[in-house]
């Protein structure tokens, strides 16, 4: 952003903002947001309860599930020596992953171009996944970090059910979290996607992994697991209002899912101005964390 915009410029800017590749988008947040942190905190606590007597982590495999470019290679790459399984539908950050992987002269992890909805989500696919991909090995981890919002919330129960009864380990945890779908904070990115795509477009965020979680106590399959969830806040801020309204963009899953019109698209990055950047003030989002582990 330049010094000299004035606030039409800016404004124009932030209209079109939405117009970058949505890994751009993403590259944005996760470099000037707490959430990549707080994922961190919950994952690594998890590991270190959950697998505390595999201190080298050769045995140890994990898969995640849309991993995109964000950092569970970072995390699970020296964890889980047995085998990292990073599985994204977009080649792109999969591409980022296998030059590194290049150059570093990783041979435990391995990327997977796949559609989880069709590749994980019914048993006999998951088989033929854990026969083709996994080598008929078990997993000790499967996180879905930010990915459940790409699978309807009315198939969850069986993608858990596949994965805990299929792809899991005795021993094993997995490990979900998402934007919380039930917060009245109107600086948060919950209030924000329900207020204009229900304006616009009728609808609701009604993914609610905390519902979900407590649904799972009930399941035959989960009731002698342990289910622990937690809701935590995190912050994004740039001062920059062309990437702040990237960010935006990618809440209100514009283009990919609500195409907003250019009168709406000015409604909305006023708004963000007038309310947010033009004070400097963070956008704030409250995110549920499930843990399932036996």
């Amino acid at each position: 952003m330049s010094g000299s915009d004035s606030i039409e410029e800016l404004i124009q800017k932030g209209i079109v903002a939405g117009d970058v590749d949505m890994n751009e988008e993403n590259a944005i947040w996760c470099s000037h947001s707490s959430d990549k942190v707080d994922i961190a905190q919950v994952l690594m606590k998890l590991v270190r309860q959950q697998f505390p007597l595999s201190s080298t982590g050769n045995d140890l495999r994990a898969l995640s599930i849309g991993c995109g470019s964000e950092p569970q290679f970072q995390i699970l790459e020296s964890a889980f020596r047995g085998g990292l399984y990073l599985l994204d539908i977009d080649p792109h950050p999969l591409s980022i992953i296998k030059t590194n992987i290049k150059n570093l002269s990783i041979n435990h992890v391995q990327t997977v171009e796949a559609d989880y909805t069709t590749t994980l989500l019914h048993a006999p696919d998951a088989k033929k996944f854990k026969k083709d991909v996994l080598k008929d090995h078990e997993l000790d981890l499967i996180v879905l970090h930010h990915s459940l919002y790409y699978c309807s919330a009315s198939v969850w129960e069986e993608l858990f059910n596949t994965l805990s009864t299929i792809l899991l380990s005795e021993r094993g945890a997995i490990h979900a979290v998402m934007m919380s779908s039930r917060c009245k904070e109107n600086d948060s990115t919950t209030w924000l996607y329900n207020h204009f795509a229900g304006k616009y477009f009728g609808v609701h965020n009604d993914q609610d992994l905390k519902a979900f979680g407590e649904k799972l106590r009930n399941h035959n399959n989960f009731r002698n697991a342990n289910i622990h969830q937690e809701t935590h806040k995190v912050k994004f801020f740039i001062n920059d209002f062309e990437k702040y309204m990237a960010v935006i963009w990618m809440i209100l899953l514009y283009p990919n899912v609500h195409n907003y019109s250019v009168e709406q698209k000015k409604e909305i990055t006023e708004y963000i101005y007038e309310n947010f950047f033009k004070y400097q003030k963070s956008l704030i989002q409250e995110q549920d964390h499930l843990v399932i582990t036996r």
